[in-house]
């Protein structure tokens, strides 16, 4: 699969693999200066650019481990690129350590990974099916 990709800034770098096996394509920092994350801050990282993701299709983004190990993640998680989207594919960290944590421009910073999703529709109804877990959650099934 081909995603086009468009740069919106001529020192944005096309998100690629690390190695062939990789699941994720990495997205680099595209700044002008380095940009300091303090602790307990949240800062959007721009990467320069635009995608155009198939529909049927919705690009994931994930912090890369590297960044874990040194208590930055993404703030939302899990980043999603719906199909429709054509804007600059931006990152937000935060950095949940106790040191501030630099952000380079061309800085490796998450993984793009694409990914099938399906176009569900939701409906009201007054029953659901019943299954041998019910309504247990948050823990219900046990720690092991």
């Amino acid at each position: 699969m081909c995603i086009k990709t468009k740069k919106l800034n001529d020192g944005a770098k096309v998100p690629f693999r690390a190695t062939p096996g990789s699941a994720g394509a990495d997205l680099c920092a595209c700044l002008e200066a380095d940009v300091v994350i303090a602790s307990g801050e949240r800062l959007l990282i721009p990467t320069g650019l635009a995608v155009e993701i198939p529909i049927g299709y919705g690009g994931f983004m994930f912090a890369r481990s590297s960044l874990g190990k040194q208590g930055v993640s993404l703030a939302n998680g899990v980043g999603v690129i719906d199909s429709d989207y054509r804007g600059e594919i931006g990152m937000l960290l935060f950095n949940h350590g106790s040191e501030p944590f630099i952000v380079k421009n061309g800085d490796r910073i998450a993984q793009l990974v694409i990914l099938p999703v399906c176009a569900a529709e939701f409906i009201t109804v007054d029953n659901l099916a019943e299954t041998e877990r019910g309504e247990g959650g948050f823990g219900s099934t046990g720690k092991n």
